[in-house]
């Protein structure tokens, strides 16, 4: 195995730092994992890091690290293990030649040399910084030998010609066409193919006589026929017996055997209905307009005091009331609501749920009540309980403060 050592101090920069939008990428890396194992999105940031610069630097090593929350000796410790980081400053083009076994029968020798005419020594940037390059292991590409991988690209059946001259347009900015560059398709013989070659293996006349396309079609049309055909049976016998079921269910025997509780509930609201009133644990208020799950379960006891409802007679549906409903906007003011998403467990979906329900800045959720945070909870279709377990309304007072998160997906509260 060979030593790998970061470049000499005298080519190192002073400092290093991520792009905004290298930032933003870094920060959904980050989200991928546990709270406490951001170590392990290491290799993606050393990666992006080498993306922005060209090569990993000592600077870069310490920024991952400190970004990271680990000593730079474990980042160095990945950095010269893999050999896909670049320890040293490379060329705008950075050649990477296989000289293993297959490359090397093939003529890897000969393209060596030229890149040693061209570019100079392995590990050398050329004076105008556009060329450099470093003899590899197998690349993968045996089939196509020899080859080079240029920075992303593959470049294969080179010759020290077409090389020389493929370096030649790099430098000069002419457009190169990744591949064989010789001709070949993918990696079928040199020649063209020797197998298979007969055109009526695939214009379809070997499949059986007669129109086979039209066969196909015709099958496929009756299949999909006899499927709507028993899918409409199967509606049809369904709405007959929910019909017979309803109708055994209004005999008057039918209903003097119902059990109590079946009867009662009739008339019940459903919780999920828009128009329905919050449930009374929901309305509770509790101590800073702050609803404690303690509160909401001593909301959902039955009052002492409460009537039993009638056994044989539905309750009435409580009449619908919007007094718990919290100030609401046709639109942001200004045009520009706040970004919703530094409340910790909102995302774009949630920011999406509030903007059309009518939320749109921080001192609006602010200035919830429990009876509205419960109203509000009500409608999130799929996060119910989220608002109350991230505890929105403190968080919405800091940012409507002008305080703001280290982090874009704000600040998780303490449990």
């Amino acid at each position: 195995m060979s030593v790998r050592r970061l470049a000499p101090d005298p080519i190192q920069p002073a400092s290093f730092a991520f792009t905004a939008a290298n930032e933003n990428w870094i920060d959904q890396q980050i989200a991928k994992y546990p709270e406490g194992r951001q170590a392990s999105a290491v290799i993606p940031l050393l990666w992006k890091a080498q993306e922005q610069e060209g090569w990993v630097s000592r600077a870069v090593i310490e920024t991952v690290a400190k970004r990271l929350g680990m000593a730079p000796m474990r980042v160095l410790e990945v950095a010269t293990f893999y050999t896909m980081f670049n320890l040293q400053p490379v060329g705008e083009f950075f050649v990477q030649l296989c000289g293993t076994t297959p490359c090397a029968l093939r003529g890897a020798e000969a393209l060596k040399k030229v890149c040693e005419d061209v570019i100079g020594p392995q590990s050398t940037v050329t004076a105008d910084g556009k060329l450099s390059w470093l003899e590899v292991e197998c690349l993968g590409a045996c089939c196509n030998a020899p080859m080079a991988q240029i920075n992303v690209d593959y470049y294969e059946d080179l010759t020290p010609a077409s090389f020389r001259q493929l370096l030649d347009d790099m430098r000069n900015g002419r457009a190169t066409k990744p591949g064989p560059q010789n001709g070949r398709t993918g990696s079928e013989p040199e020649g063209g193919p020797q197998t298979l070659t007969d055109k009526a293996l695939y214009d379809g006349s070997m499949i059986g006589a007669g129109d086979w396309q039209k066969r196909v079609v015709e099958q496929r049309k009756a299949a999909a026929e006899a499927a709507a055909a028993k899918a409409a049976a199967e509606a049809e016998a369904k709405k007959a017996a929910e019909a017979e079921a309803k109708k055994a269910e209004a005999t008057p025997a039918a209903v003097a055997t119902k059990p109590a509780t079946e009867t009662a509930a009739a008339g019940r609201p459903k919780p999920s209905a828009p128009a329905q009133p919050s449930s009374a644990a929901n309305d509770t208020p509790a101590a800073k307009g702050k609803v404690e799950k303690k509160d909401v379960a001593e909301a959902a006891k039955p009052a002492a005091t409460a009537k039993p409802a009638a056994v044989a007679k539905p309750a009435p549906a409580p009449a619908a009331t919007d007094e718990s409903k919290p100030e609401l906007l046709t639109a942001a003011r200004g045009g520009k609501g706040d970004d919703l998403e530094l409340i910790w467990g909102v995302g774009p979906k949630l920011a999406k749920m509030l903007n059309e329900m009518g939320v749109w800045h921080y001192d609006q959720i602010a200035k919830w009540t429990p009876a509205e945070l419960a109203w509000v909870d009500a409608r999130l279709t799929g996060f119910k309980g989220r608002a109350l377990r991230d505890d929105w309304i403190a968080q919405s007072k800091k940012l409507a403060t002008g305080w703001r998160p280290e982090s874009k997906l704000g600040d998780k509260p303490a449990e």
